[in-house]
């Protein structure tokens, strides 16, 4: 059985990157189940990338399950973090229990996420962790924030910022969060909160000196030619190779070329 914590730990302990991709579905994990990858996040942005809305608000519990189920059966032996998604945990502590208990009994995830440094997503964290569930914490630019944040810019840029997140890492780890996503802050700041604190950060758009990096697929892919924000690199171009291979479909399909003899039965 994973013991995902010792795992994320003896990692951080030895100074070994660790390596996080979002998945969604069972083909993609089944690939990523066979790479060397440490671990997937069936993150809410599959708002965005798969459901085709603006922000992750939209994304339902029931979404979050349905996908984490799918996941967690293409790659069984992969750490799966889960996202906890927007309004499913901040109305009350109770609710945030209950919400997590749903996606930790439904699905075989081994964690969930939650956003934010309120009081309540502080105290929430320590009493699931009382509970037995493994709960990541993610700070910076959160998204189900997106619209008190002012939209998707760079946290963290002015001394007061720095100093509260600084500080609200540390009751997170405190509260017993095991990692914590940092996403789009500046570098010397992930740098810092790195430092501060002795559980794993995770950056998105954070800097070089964090614990590791998470990206999501469909942009580390190049899936999405549109989104080419500074922190992403593209480590693939399969929207071109996809394009490519379904404009031949169609046209062997027009031309009467596919299929052909070594296609059918006899």
């Amino acid at each position: 059985m994973k013991n995902i914590i010792l795992e994320f730990r003896k990692k951080y302990e030895a100074k070994e990157p660790i390596s996080v991709i979002t998945c969604y579905d069972y083909t993609f994990a089944r690939l990523f189940a066979k790479t060397d990858v440490h671990s997937i996040l069936v993150g809410d942005s599959m708002g965005n990338v798969i459901q085709g809305h603006g922000s992750t608000i939209p994304v339902t519990l029931e979404d979050i399950i349905y996908h984490t189920k799918a996941v967690c059966k293409g790659a069984p032996e992969k750490t799966v973090i889960a996202d906890m998604p927007f309004l499913s945990y901040q109305t009350s502590i109770e609710e945030g229990i209950r919400s997590a208990g749903k996606i930790m009994k439904e699905t075989t995830a081994d964690c969930v996420k939650l956003e934010g440094d309120s009081n309540l997503v502080i105290e929430l964290t320590h009493r699931l962790t009382e509970m037995g569930v493994p709960v990541f914490a993610h700070l910076g630019l959160t998204p189900q924030s997106v619209h008190t944040l002012g939209g998707h810019r760079v946290q963290g840029k002015t001394e007061e910022s720095r100093k509260r997140m600084i500080e609200k890492s540390k009751e997170l780890a405190d509260a017993g969060a095991f990692g914590i996503v940092l996403e789009l802050i500046p570098e010397s700041l992930g740098k810092e909160i790195t430092e501060a604190i002795s559980i794993p950060t995770i950056g998105i758009g954070a800097g070089r000196y964090t614990s590791g990096q998470v990206l999501v697929m469909q942009d580390l892919l190049g899936l999405n030619e549109e989104f080419n924000p500074k922190f992403l690199k593209k480590f693939a171009n399969l929207a071109k190779d996809v394009n490519i291979a379904v404009q031949q479909y169609h046209e062997e399909v027009t031309k009467r070329t596919y299929p052909g003899e070594s296609n059918v039965f006899s």
